[in-house]
């Protein structure tokens, strides 16, 4: 640490003007020092302006004026006010990252991943939370932490990097903490040369935490999802979804294992093969796929699904992909509490198309391990997988929503939802 500057009313202390440069391992270190609660981070540095009123004994205040700072391999630049007092602290102000790497800040808001740092990487060494053959994660959230202080921080982020090849630009979130109650509202990303917007909300200050998240995905370029699959650069398709869920427990795990709500998804125009399945490493996919249109590429006019969650059990109202040789329809379950699957995939070839198949499949077992095959028992009826879809006229109403009026007609989507209204 090294500081020069003044301080005023020396002989009482009464407030101080600063340079200030200091460094270490954590931001969570600095609990102990300031009694400011930071997450866990890799090792960190920063140079900005403190000035400090100590005046007033019970309600003290300490500006930290235009910062400039690394925490990890990501910088960070704004100011922040924290103020001490009843009913409990405070910190406000406004932050802003040019590239930002998601692990850098780790359990922004509590969840321990132990990435990145040196003491996190000791504990999770003891510490071992995801139960064995799970895949959502089960890191809790350390919700008593979230009512030392109140937040009310707006942040921007440029560009975020989370580990893969599709890089999150143009962040924007208002993070409001008061007793326990988080809030990100809004949160905006760009993604895929598209959009994701919308809200969550943590209840930390509830047992066990209650919790909910709006969210709408807009636009999403199909070829920009997988830049690294040269196949996909031929689509001109996109991608349109929403979000409702709300659900209660101290992890991700479970708040998905007893949620309700509702998810909505349209993509048109894509491509789909055994190859692109092999490529983004989905074996049951390439199986599906190879039994149904063998090694073909084959083009998706619309993909769509509406799927509602009842009691962390997701069951699809539509769940269906129009491609220029079939039509397939998807029923069952998927349970987010057991992590079981127990779907059937029927297709049915369209026109004077002979797809490989006309026996249903099913997919099986667990989200870590799911098990494919074809189901025993007699062939599709022809007709029947389009009879079943066209008396889904309310969910597929629910879906035209999601096209925008500037697409038109253009979107194939609206086109095959609007008939299944008819």
């Amino acid at each position: 640490m090294a500081f020069s500057g003044t301080v005023s009313d020396p002989l009482n202390v009464g407030g101080i003007d600063l340079r200030l440069k200091f460094a270490g391992d954590s931001l969570r270190d600095l609990y102990d020092l300031t009694g400011v609660l930071l997450p866990e981070t890799p090792s960190f540095s920063t140079d900005g302006r403190l000035r400090a009123d100590f005046k007033q004994k019970n309600r003290m205040r300490f500006d930290y004026q235009d910062f400039n700072g690394r925490i990890g391999d990501s910088d960070i630049h704004g100011s922040l006010t924290y103020t001490t007092g009843k009913p409990r602290p405070k910190l406000s102000g406004d932050m802003e990252s040019k590239q930002l790497r998601l692990a850098d800040l780790g359990p922004l808001i509590g969840v321990d991943s132990g990435k990145g740092t040196k003491k996190g990487a000791a504990r999770q060494a003891g510490d071992r939370p995801q139960p064995a053959g799970k895949v959502l994660p089960a890191d809790r959230f350390e919700t008593d932490k979230w009512q030392v202080m109140d937040a009310d921080v707006r942040f921007k982020g440029r560009r975020i990097e989370h580990g893969g090849t599709l890089p999150i630009s143009d962040l924007s979130t208002h993070v409001i903490l008061e007793d326990g109650d988080l809030r990100l509202q809004p949160v905006r990303f760009g993604l895929a040369n598209g959009s994701i917007a919308g809200s969550v909300h943590l209840q930390g200050d509830k047992k066990p935490l209650q919790g909910e998240a709006n969210l709408q995905a807009r636009r999403l370029k199909l070829k920009a999802l997988m830049p690294n699959v040269e196949m996909m650069q031929k689509t001109l398709g996109e991608m349109n979804g929403d979000v409702q869920l709300r659900g209660s427990g101290n992890s991700v795990a479970a708040l998905l294992g007893n949620s309700n709500g509702n998810l909505k998804l349209l993509m048109n125009d894509g491509l789909i093969s055994r190859n692109l399945m092999e490529i983004l490493g989905l074996n049951v996919g390439n199986y599906l796929i190879g039994q149904i249109f063998g090694d073909e590429e084959v083009r998706v006019n619309c993909a769509a699904a509406n799927i509602d969650v009842t009691n962390g059990v997701a069951r699809p109202q539509i769940f269906a992909f129009d491609t220029e040789n079939a039509l397939i329809n998807v029923t069952g379950t998927a349970s987010f509490a057991s992590e079981q699957l127990d779907l059937t995939i029927d297709p049915e070839s369209k026109g004077f198309r002979v797809i490989t198949l006309r026996s249903p499949l099913y997919v099986r077992g667990t989200f870590k391990s799911p098990q494919a095959g074809v189901k025993a028992g007699p062939l599709i009826v022809r007709g029947a997988v389009a009879a079943a879809l066209a008396t889904l006229v309310t969910p597929a109403a629910a879906l035209l929503a999601l096209i925008s009026p500037a697409e038109g007609d253009s979107n194939q989507c609206r086109t095959i939802l609007s008939q299944m209204k008819k």
